[in-house]
């Protein structure tokens, strides 16, 4: 019933309500003066047109399965384990989902809905179209109303959209948090015809079908030995093509409107997504025992711990999130220390169901920090959006590192040798692979510039020393 309402171009909250009576159905489309409307409706529905009756009592059974929305606007459908659901009304489909989201723990401001459906419901429309265009064109109301049809996936939005605002008590509009709903078709098939040719009778070529979905890939029509039947018990996707092949024959007597019901309503499934957050900040790491990610060779770890496991694994449990990835501005050694004012990073939180405060990611700061005083330190932790990346590239755009190297020589340090260190400027120098990387990294020698270097000495020391070092930033640092 809401398929004939939405062709005739219908508007409001109809598409909200249970199975209508006759007298709503009146009040929707008008008391007819003539039979016209009613024939459409009984035309809709796949049977004989019934031009000298004018009741509308003959439509309050509703048919088992919409033959052109596949029962999506009837709120039937098959569930994740496959079972048939019938929901029936909107609020009612609404209701159970709102129902996981919050036993989720999706703690949303607002959220966008999202649709998918099979495209072999377009087709279904398509060809309805051309059915009652060639039936009904010589009457004056075919063209106000027809022109005016809303389509499936605009009615499930509108329907959907009001009753989950209520039940959320949220409002919808663009938004991070995303409510999916996914139908596809049963019954998958190989083949598809992509037009219908004149000549001997209407001849079907076929061709290789692309699926709208893993699950979705069905035939829409079925071409008998003169007629173009539509049939979504064999439904597939077309593409343009068999739209244009239809539109090419509209004027001939090689539409007709089915009669069978369909049996299966679509698959759907449901998600609950929140698109990406991002936690941002500096890191300082001071154990030369830690890597910057969890390091793992020959399934044995490599050193005590991973500034990665150590901030990720605990941002992600206050956030909710199903998984995290840590990105950072180059990386150092293992066994290197990073000081200063620290490497720029990032956490990426994967749908995340509770976004943190500015006042709970403060209190996720000063607890990393607490927790792991020996080992690494946080510092200017925030929720960052786009200019997160900019402070990943900020590090990277960098060019020039310092580093400093406690060195041992096998003589006395004397002042010449201070002052021929200080006088070596942009040195190019060929570096080999180191051999930690060789499991992964070809053995090549690389360019690289020391730009300058300095001694420091240590009192009480004549073979130990401090080299202070800056180096051309690289790629794999």
């Amino acid at each position: 019933m809401r398929c004939i309402f939405r062709l005739l171009g219908v508007h409001g909250h109809v598409y909200s309500w249970s199975f209508p009576s006759s007298t709503e159905m009146r009040a929707m489309l008008g008391e007819p003066t003539c039979p016209e409307e009613h024939i459409v409706v009984s035309s809709l529905k796949g049977g004989e047109d019934k031009k000298n009756s004018s009741s509308y009592e003959d439509l309050e059974v509703e048919p088992e399965t919409c033959s052109i929305c596949l029962g999506i606007l009837q709120f039937i459908y098959y569930d994740a384990k496959g079972l048939m659901v019938k929901k029936g009304t909107a609020i009612s489909l609404a209701l159970s989902i709102s129902e996981q989201i919050k036993k989720e723990g999706h703690q949303l401001d607002s959220f966008s809905l999202e649709v998918s459906i099979p495209t072999v419901i377009q087709e279904n429309e398509h060809i309805v179209h051309l059915y009652m265009k060639r039936k009904y064109r010589s009457e004056l109301w075919f063209e106000e109303r027809f022109s005016k049809c809303i389509s499936t996936k605009e009615v499930l939005k509108f329907a959907m959209t009001n009753s989950l605002e209520k039940l959320l008590d949220v409002k919808s509009g663009p938004s991070s948090c995303r409510i999916r709903l996914t139908y596809a078709q049963t019954k998958p098939s190989s083949t598809v015809p992509s037009s219908v040719e004149r000549g001997e009778g209407c001849k079907r070529r076929k061709t290789g079908a692309s699926p709208v979905f893993d699950s979705v890939n069905d035939k829409l029509v079925d071409a008998s030995n003169d007629c173009f039947h539509l049939s979504t018990t064999k439904g597939n996707a077309l593409g343009e093509s068999s739209s244009n092949g239809l539109e090419d024959h509209e004027s001939s007597e090689c539409i007709i409107f089915p009669e069978d019901k369909v049996n299966d309503p679509c698959h759907l499934v449901f998600l609950c997504y929140r698109t990406p957050i991002y936690l941002g900040g500096r890191y300082l790491k001071f154990s030369r025992n830690v890597s910057q990610t969890r390091w793992m060779i020959d399934d044995e770890r490599m050193g005590e711990a991973s500034v990665e496991e150590i901030i990720g694994g605990y941002i992600l449990p206050v956030c909710h999130g199903d998984s995290y990835k840590f990105h950072a501005a180059g990386r150092e050694d293992i066994d290197v220390r990073m000081l200063g004012s620290g490497r720029p990073f990032l956490v990426e939180i994967q749908n995340a169901r509770h976004v943190p405060s500015e006042a709970l990611v403060k209190e996720i700061e000063i607890n990393i920090n607490n927790l792991n005083t020996q080992l690494v330190l946080v510092k200017n932790l925030k929720m960052v959006a786009n200019e997160g990346w900019t402070l990943i590239h900020e590090g990277e755009a960098e060019k020039q590192k310092q580093y400093c190297a406690l060195v041992w020589i096998s003589r006395p340090l004397e002042n010449q040798d201070l002052q021929s260190i200080a006088s070596l400027k942009d040195l190019q120098i060929l570096q080999k692979t180191p051999v930690r990387v060789l499991h992964r990294r070809s053995p090549l020698e690389r360019e690289k510039i020391i730009h300058w270097m300095k001694i420091e000495t240590i009192a009480e020391s004549s073979q130990y020393f401090l080299l202070h070092l800056c180096t051309q930033i690289s790629k794999q640092c």
